[in-house]
């Protein structure tokens, strides 16, 4: 078993936001590309151009149709490791290889001493934790950690690839501890939410939820035309006939 450190006051993380995100999958792409040959590269794919292709992917994109009517809509959630405060994806890890980071809370797996038991995996209940069968041990996101302190790359590019490559600016970085920040502030006048928080892990990831969909206003009905109203005698006669 592996402990967890003392609660840290900073804690990175995603605030991601339902409302714009239009499920383009670029965020998944991108974080594909920089973290395949960064800090848990590489992420292998199998069969990537037929039937049945499988792969690891640190981020993916699901969507969902909410709603009835003239008020549904469709909703794209995109899932990745929440980095919660109280992981048993860490405390079930039998030799320590996941673990999480006091000094920014994030949460990682040390592949020289994992042994891709999988026991992290069935703990996470947010599917976040991903097999590499090719060595045999198990990966996930972790805030593309080697962009968000490289001091070699100008500082406004030290942020999480899928964060950098959104195009609807749907995705936030920042320090979910300090509520100055500017990701707590936009929690806050949003109305964030955890994913889950029954289940007791309290994952630093917040979702904004989708805005209500404004319907357009109803069309004026139009009053029935009175006999005065046909010019034509013909259609006078059959309308005076049909509402008898």
């Amino acid at each position: 078993m592996t402990c967890l450190p003392a609660p840290g006051a900073k804690k990175l993380g995603l605030v991601i936001d339902l409302d714009t995100c239009v499920g383009c999958q670029a965020c998944a792409t991108n974080c594909k590309e920089w973290n395949t040959s960064g800090h848990s590269a590489p992420l292998p794919d199998f069969k990537p151009y037929a039937a049945g292709q499988e792969g690891v992917w640190f981020n993916r994109v699901h969507s969902f149709e909410a709603g009835e009517g003239e008020a549904g809509r469709t909703v794209h959630f995109p899932r990745s490791c929440l980095h919660c405060e109280t992981p048993d994806c860490v405390t079930v890890c039998p030799t320590g290889a996941s673990y999480k980071r006091a000094e920014d809370g994030i949460v990682l797996v040390n592949h020289d001493t994992c042994i891709g038991c999988g026991l992290c995996a069935w703990a996470c209940p947010y599917g976040a934790r991903e097999m590499d069968d090719d060595q045999g041990v198990m990966k996930k996101c972790t805030l593309c950690i080697d962009r968000i302190y490289n001091e070699n790359i100008p500082e406004a590019q030290r942020q999480p690839a899928c964060v950098l490559t959104c195009p609807t600016k749907a995705r936030h970085f920042g320090d979910l501890g300090d509520p100055d920040s500017a990701v707590s502030r936009l929690v806050a006048e949003r109305g964030g939410q955890p994913l889950m928080p029954e289940l007791g892990y309290n994952p630093v990831n917040r979702y904004l939820p989708p805005r209500k969909k404004a319907l357009p206003p109803n069309a004026p009905v139009e009053d029935a035309p009175t006999p005065m109203d046909i010019r034509n005698p013909l259609l006078r006669w059959m309308d005076r006939v049909l509402s008898r």
